[in-house]
C-alpha cells in the first residue's frame, strides 16, 4: 500500500539511531530518544501559497513531539506539514 500526502504534508520514515556515542559508549535501549532526523519518503504537492522546498530522498530535522505517526506494513512514519520541518541536512 502506498500513501500519498495531499496538499502541503510530508511522509517521513525515521532514520536508524545510532547505537554509540562519538566517544564510543554504548547506549542501552531504555536510554535511547526518538529520532529527530527523517527521510522523506513522499511529499504533496503544496497549495497555491505553498511550495514544496523538500523533495522525496531529502534528510531533515523535525521537532520531537510534532506530526502524526502512522504504521502500514509494519514500518512507522510520521506525517508533518511542510511548517514543522526545522532544517534540511546536508552533507
Amino acid at each position: 500500500m502506498k500513501l500519498k500526502p495531499m496538499a502541503d504534508n510530508v511522509l517521513l520514515k525515521p532514520t536508524e539511531a545510532q547505537e554509540t556515542t562519538a566517544s564510543g559508549i554504548i547506549l542501552a535501549t531504555t536510554s535511547k530518544e526518538k529520532p529527530a532526523i527523517f527521510e522523506v519518503v513522499s511529499v504533496g504537492p503544496g497549495t497555491k501559497d505553498v511550495t514544496m522546498a523538500v523533495r522525496v530522498g531529502d534528510r531533515v530535522v523535525v521537532g520531537k513531539y510534532v506530526g502524526t505517526d502512522i504504521t502500514l506494513d509494519k514500518v512507522e512514519y510520521k506525517f508533518v506539514k511542510q511548517d514543522d520541518i526545522l532544517a534540511v541536512v546536508t552533507d
